[in-house]
């Protein structure tokens, strides 16, 4: 899909490693130049080396939940690259792992804070800044885990919850110019998801129908998907990419 977003700039948050740098680097193969985010600035620098360097992509270092951290990212795509035409909500955090009846509050707090008012602030800012004027198309990653009771992530879940009731809400909110759909991935192997899989990957794939997890190629591309033109009827819509276990869960 080369060139499929030619001329057009993303902004990707959380795009140090996994899968917000699978997202930016297939974005950036389909034409799109990009603005990722982290937290620290050496593992961004590296990322925007690898994605090709300032020609097509610049990092900004800061907290996705600081509104001032969110503007400059808004006011770097649109200055550096002339727009902010695609949004990734990607950045996430499960400070806690665990049920709810001993879960510390302000971690509970925080969780809320980056999962879910980070997004909706950055798709305010961005929408202020460009896409109200121009359009664009937002994507929301979120996971399976917020589709139902997981005692061993339970804030992380709930908070994914939220999210996807964002996603459904803004797309009413935002429509006809600017579209937003959300993608629910299962288990993808990355350092923010080893807790679920680490010396037991086999044992952890094997309700999956495809019998293998995931990686950030597999969201990848159905986030480059939801951002193109080709997917230009749907908005509000919640993508389960889980290698099918979810179907199994529900045959059981």
């Amino acid at each position: 899909m080369a060139g499929r977003f030619e001329g057009r700039t993303a902004i990707v948050t959380g795009a140090s490693r996994g899968i917000g740098l699978g997202i930016a680097e297939r974005l950036v193969a389909d034409g799109a130049r990009v603005v990722i985010t982290a937290r620290k600035p050496e593992p961004l620098d590296e990322a925007v080396a690898a994605l090709g360097g300032p020609d097509v992509a610049r990092g900004v270092a800061g907290r996705v939940d600081d509104v001032d951290h969110q503007a400059e990212v808004v006011a770097t795509a649109v200055e550096t690259f002339g727009g902010a035409d695609l949004l990734v909500n990607n950045a996430g955090i499960n400070p806690v792992a665990g049920g709810l009846l001993e879960l510390d509050l302000e971690a509970a707090r925080k969780t809320v804070d980056v999962n879910c008012f980070a997004g909706i602030s950055l798709v305010q800012q961005v929408h202020r800044a460009w896409m109200a004027e121009h359009g664009g198309a937002i994507v929301n990653v979120s996971s399976i885990a917020g589709l139902g009771p997981t005692p061993l992530i339970a804030m992380y879940g709930a908070s994914k919850s939220m999210l996807n009731y964002i996603t459904q809400e803004l797309a009413v909110e935002l429509g006809p110019n600017v579209r937003i759909n959300a993608v629910l991935p299962a288990v993808v192997k990355t350092q923010f998801a080893t807790l679920l899989y680490e010396g037991r990957e086999e044992k952890v794939a094997e309700p999956y129908p495809l019998k293998r997890l995931g990686v950030p190629d597999d969201i990848a591309g159905v986030v480059s998907f939801l951002l193109s033109e080709d997917a230009g009827w749907m908005t509000g819509q919640l993508v389960t990419v889980d290698g099918g276990v979810t179907v199994a869960a529900a045959a059981i």
